[in-house]
């Protein structure tokens, strides 16, 4: 489990903001790491997705049901590097990495 996430002297807010800020800086390293460079408008929809991410982590809010066949498309690299970043959260559903593989797959096309 994260460590942001077990912190009880802090509230729920400021753990949802530690920890979307520290995911933020992994992901996008990991990101560039690989040569898949966001564009604006994508790294604004990337660092929602993973601000909401980091809230569902600490407040255990649940996604709604997911149909995993409509990520069938997703390249294995992209679902792989989602499933490294939710992994890193330590307590968020496979769920979350098909969503997050989409960003990732969608930044990619724009070598």
């Amino acid at each position: 489990m994260n460590a942001a996430v077990l912190n009880n002297d802090v509230e729920p807010a400021a753990q949802t903001e530690q920890l979307a800020d520290t995911m933020l800086k992994q992901v996008f390293a990991l990101l560039r790491s690989h040569n898949i460079i966001p564009n604006d408008v994508q790294e604004q929809m990337l660092t929602s997705h993973l601000r909401a991410m980091a809230h569902r982590s600490v407040t255990g809010e649940p996604l709604p049901e997911v149909d995993a066949s409509l990520f069938d498309e997703i390249s294995p690299e992209s679902m792989q590097l989602a499933r490294e970043v939710v992994a890193q959260f330590g307590n968020l559903p496979e769920e979350e990495s098909w969503l997050l593989s989409v960003h990732f797959e969608v930044a990619k096309e724009n070598l």
